[in-house]
């Protein structure tokens, strides 16, 4: 008797996409996690903190939102041995860290502490 199970999505033995899927997992996380911190400088710096917060927590939103469609991407970029890197993906992640990097420097170094 044959067990049946289901189709796979892809024939990766080294399950490139599940890989890219749960790397953009830890950046959501990460993303998540920076939040957390900015939302403790809300009492210090005020509203400009909030800002980062929301930043923080629409980056990782357009990163849910998009997750199954790169993951479907990868996946059927294996199976039809044509794949292209997710250049405007990553460099939007990429330039979403810088600027929140730069403004949490920026809050740091010259934004006055209130009480």
């Amino acid at each position: 008797m044959a067990k049946t199970r289901a189709a796979a999505v892809h024939d990766d033995p080294g399950l490139q996409p599940e890989r890219t899927d749960l790397a953009w997992r830890r950046t959501s996380l990460t993303l998540i996690t920076a939040a957390c911190f900015f939302l403790r400088w809300v009492p210090h710096y005020g509203w400009f903190a909030g800002t980062l917060v929301a930043v923080s927590l629409v980056v990782t939103l357009g990163i849910a939102l998009t997750q199954r469609r790169r993951y479907h991407h990868h996946a059927s970029g294996i199976g039809g041995a044509v794949m292209a890197a997710n250049v405007r993906g990553t460099a939007a992640i990429a330039g979403s860290v810088v600027v929140l990097a730069g403004l949490g420097i920026y809050t740091v170094l010259f934004l006055p502490l209130q009480g």
